[in-house]
């Protein structure tokens, strides 16, 4: 936990007490359990101990999309608990089970009125955060345009090669919600799937992919 981005930069002293008066508290939560729900607002982020959590969008028609997935070590919420009153589009909820570990933020203003050396490194890093956070979702953006099921799946597959320097990675979502989160249908996504591995474009074993030149 200490070695989080969070508390970059500053010494065993001022994370002691950044957690102190950010009243850091933790949380353990079941598999699908929500932590956050769509149409409240939180003064709170949180930074995922161990597990993993989804960020989701889900109507009133039963529809679902997943936003992002947040692995362990990650942050959520964030932007939404630097904004007083701010209602929550999205609801976070267990990927799996999960320990999440809590900040009470309030307000930017009141963080910028703390006159301690934690205060400054702590909103640098806080921006940090943002702007990876902004890049994997501007990331999803590029996998969802294409028109078809076949060039979102390859977008998609190419990126996490990308990030992960192997053309060998395992995936963080299962079948459903990779279908969910490139926002198309499940068995049609499983059909491109199969395609594309008879084709020789890929290989996969439930969430482990190797892309084939």
């Amino acid at each position: 936990m200490i070695n989080s981005v969070l508390f970059k930069g500053m010494t065993e002293s001022e994370i002691g007490q950044c957690l102190r008066s950010l009243k850091a508290t933790e949380k353990e939560y079941k598999k699908d359990a929500l932590i956050l729900t769509a149409g409240d607002s939180t003064k709170r982020f949180g930074l995922v101990l161990c597990g993993s959590v989804t960020v989701e969008s889900n109507d009133v028609w039963g529809n679902r999309t997943i936003l992002s997935h947040v692995g362990e070590g990650q942050f959520f919420a964030e932007t939404y608990a630097l904004l007083e009153d701010e209602t929550l589009l999205v609801d976070v909820r267990a990927n799996e089970n999960c320990r999440v570990m809590f900040f009470t933020v309030g307000s930017l203003n009141s963080i910028r009125s703390i006159n301690e050396s934690w205060a400054f490194k702590f909103l640098c890093n806080l921006l940090e955060i943002s702007a990876h956070k902004n890049i994997a979702l501007s990331g999803r953006s590029f996998h969802i345009s294409p028109r078809t099921i076949r060039e979102r799946i390859l977008s998609y597959l190419n990126t996490v090669s990308l990030q992960k320097h192997s053309t060998d990675f395992v995936i963080p979502f299962d079948r459903q919600q990779m279908a969910d989160y490139l926002n198309v249908d499940r068995s049609a996504l499983s059909n491109e799937l199969s395609r594309l591995q008879r084709e020789g474009v890929i290989r996969f074993h439930k969430s482990h992919f190797t892309l084939c030149r």
